[in-house]
């Protein structure tokens, strides 16, 4: 089975800009091809996720990856998704930034040997003459067809500022100056970027008059077409710092049914025969195949030791209704327990469960919270010593909902 075959197989491709062309380029032929990064904050997230799963598939074929990250396009912001403008980045956030992406990066693509190659849009593109460049590249674009743009488009009635709109005919000249710098014949991106990579391919073919392509890869949505990466305290992040390994892979071990063999295609590299015997599972036979879903992709991410780590807190907490020291922990010290109580409201807060005590109140009215397995049903409960005595240690356990958990631990 060639590479193109495999993404179809995995659904990893949506589309192309010419698809018998773009197959013969990856099954036949080794080329270099380029995926765009702005670096608009310290970490990936998982909307990340699936561009670089494709350039780790493509890698194993034998072509070379070109991760470009945005200095220069950062200074902007792409339009693309957003109804108002972005927040415009220092240059210093910028570098910042982009160093955080390369080490995440390097979990799943092999940068050593020339393998890989990280470029930065800032090294040509802070450095152009705006009337030379609108002479030069400027006039192979029509307003009028940027305009009928999705990305475009979506944003006019909220106003569009001409410093956005500059975004496209940037990314294009991206797409131009690693043609010329590396001989990368292919681009891509999110299915969002679709109107961005063929104004590349555009400008290619009239200033080279040779050919280049596109291809996109699907967002990550759930089975009703919701985008994935959420929780209620925010984007699924990758660096471990912003997500702890154990949130995380309870963040994939947790997806709903009709998600699990979707995200194995799209996240992992467990083989498709696999990944078709596990299609014909139900109901709780699934609950294996979200294991694996979830240790591999913490695996990928944080390393064999973190998911493992976080697959045996994780069944220590579902299977044996234990306690683990992997799981999230907030620590309590007297100081924090005046008259030797804290209310339950205070907990929920501090331990991040609530976001405030009207949430938490509601949570319990709800009857979503149990503290050692018991159900809280008074928003008034104070927790003194005695109630943090789980296991022989000084701690307790806080359940929210069905899947979320909070070891409280008392100091002192």
């Amino acid at each position: 089975m060639g590479v193109f075959e495999e993404l179809e197989e995995r659904g990893l491709i949506a589309q192309t800009t010419d698809r018998e062309k773009v197959r013969d380029l990856l099954d036949n032929r080794k080329t270099a091809f380029y995926i765009g990064f702005d670096p608009t904050a310290d970490s990936l997230h998982v909307g990340h996720y699936i561009p670089i799963m494709v350039a780790a598939h493509l890698q194993r074929a034998g072509h070379t990856p070109i991760l470009l990250f945005g200095g220069g396009t950062g200074m902007i912001g792409d339009p693309s998704g957003k109804t108002e403008m972005r927040r415009m980045l220092t240059k210093e956030e910028i570098s910042h930034n982009i160093a955080c992406f390369r080490k995440q990066m390097s979990k799943l693509i092999d940068f050593s040997g020339g393998r890989a190659v990280t470029a930065n849009n800032a090294d040509w593109l802070l450095h152009l003459n705006y009337v030379e460049f609108l002479r030069d590249i400027g006039v192979c674009f029509s307003v009028n067809r940027m305009l009928a743009a999705e990305c475009y488009k979506q944003r006019l009635e909220r106003g569009l500022s001409f410093f956005e709109m500059n975004y496209m005919v940037m990314q294009s000249y991206d797409f131009l100056e690693l043609f010329r710098r590396y001989g990368c014949r292919l681009e891509v991106g999110g299915d969002d970027q679709w109107s961005n990579i063929l104004g590349g391919v555009e400008l290619i073919r009239k200033k080279e008059n040779q050919d280049a392509y596109g291809l996109t890869v699907p967002l990550l949505t759930n089975s009703e077409g919701k985008k994935m990466g959420k929780t209620e305290r925010g984007a699924v992040w990758l660096d471990p710092e912003k997500m702890r390994p154990f949130d995380f892979y309870q963040y994939w071990r947790n997806v709903a049914d009709a998600d699990v063999v979707k995200c194995l295609k799209f996240l992992t590299f467990v083989p498709m025969k696999q990944i078709r015997e596990i299609s014909a599972l139900q109901g709780q036979e699934l609950n294996g195949a979200k294991e694996l879903l979830a240790f591999e992709v913490t695996r990928q991410i944080h390393g064999r030791e973190e998911a493992e780590k976080a697959r045996d807190a994780s069944r220590a907490l579902f299977v044996k209704g234990g306690i683990s020291e992997d799981m999230p922990s907030t620590e309590l010290s007297p100081a924090d327990m005046p008259g030797g109580k804290i209310g339950i409201l205070d907990l929920l807060v501090r331990t991040k469960l609530a976001p405030s005590k009207a949430e938490a109140r509601r949570l319990i009215a709800q009857g979503g919270i149990a503290v050692n397995g018991e159900k809280v049903t008074r928003p008034s409960l104070a927790l003194s010593r005695e109630d943090f005595s789980q296991d022989g240690g000084f701690s307790a356990v806080l359940k929210k909902g069905k899947k979320v958990y909070h070891r409280v631990v008392l100091k002192g």
